[in-house]
């Protein structure tokens, strides 16, 4: 009985398609018609084991109903439409070719490194900052820039000064001479341009040789320096005068300007002697030039 042979009306067909492969006495083959009388031994082979302890890799995945859960308990991964449900760490670099726009919050663990780096930023509620890449964390840290705009609305600590800068004044006056202020050029040049009158005043410091008008004359091409309203007029206490070198006292002595000359007169008498022609005056003191 063992070598009849039933032969079927109607042959099985065997056809390979996509992931799945035959082969019949380990020859493998696309498509073949078996009718009873072939007893070759058919295998068909998907390419991976698919027992529940296998890992199964498939290139895509196309899901016909709404989502696909992945894992159990707290760990676990929803994949729906557009969507991802769960917590998602990556073990290795993630790059992306296009604009990453997050809904929820987006919180780093690691150092964020960027070639350029734009934000714009309606509300702040917390900014914790550890490392060695603090902003200025060491006064022997590399120097860092702003390039564009900084507004402190609070005080500002320079150098561990005892205390802080609270503002940047642009008061000409210096009126307020505040510690915890810093001043702008234009109010220190406007500053110093107010007393300008003064500074000039006090430093004027001129000498000059006097000529022969009379015993008790003395007449200088020249008429002294005017002074500021806040400081006292010019007067005969802001020159000295010498005759051959040898000091006049000033209460001896009288000023007069007379147009472009000042004239001075001595009081021979108290002085106890008269002069000559021949005589050099020297005067030294506030000449206008």
């Amino acid at each position: 009985m063992s070598g009849i042979l039933f032969k079927t009306n109607k042959p099985i067909t065997l056809k390979a398609g996509t992931g799945v492969s035959l082969s019949a006495n380990g020859k493998g083959f696309t498509q073949k018609d078996f009718d009873g009388t072939d007893d070759s031994i058919v295998r068909v082979s998907i390419g991976q084991a698919v027992e529940t302890s296998s890992n199964v890799q498939f290139n895509d995945v196309v899901l016909s109903s709404n989502s696909l859960t992945v894992g159990t308990g707290s760990n676990v991964l929803v994949f729906s439409d557009g969507k991802i449900v769960g917590n998602v760490n990556f073990q290795n670099n993630v790059i992306s070719t296009e604009n990453i726009t997050t809904i929820g919050n987006l919180t780093f663990t690691g150092t964020r490194t960027s070639s350029y780096f734009t934000s714009s930023i309606s509300n702040v509620t917390q900014s914790v900052i550890t490392g060695s890449n603090i902003f200025g964390s060491e006064i022997n840290n590399h120097k860092q820039y702003f390039t564009g705009s900084m507004s402190v609305t609070g005080s500002y600590n320079l150098n561990q000064y005892s205390n802080d800068i609270t503002e940047i004044s642009n008061d000409t006056t210096a009126g307020d001479a505040k510690t915890t202020s810093f001043v702008t050029e234009y109010a220190v040049y406007n500053f110093l341009d107010g007393i300008k009158p003064e500074r000039d005043y006090l430093r004027k410091s001129f000498v000059h040789t006097g000529s022969f008008v009379n015993s008790s004359t003395v007449r200088f091409s020249v008429v002294t320096a005017s002074a500021p309203s806040s400081l006292t007029s010019t007067s005969v206490n802001d020159f000295m005068f010498f005759v051959n070198g040898m000091l006049m006292e000033n209460d001896t002595l009288t000023l007069e300007q007379n147009s472009s000359n000042l004239d001075l007169s001595i009081d021979t008498d108290s002085l106890g002697y008269t002069i000559s022609a021949q005589d050099e005056v020297i005067g030294f003191g506030k000449f206008n030039s």
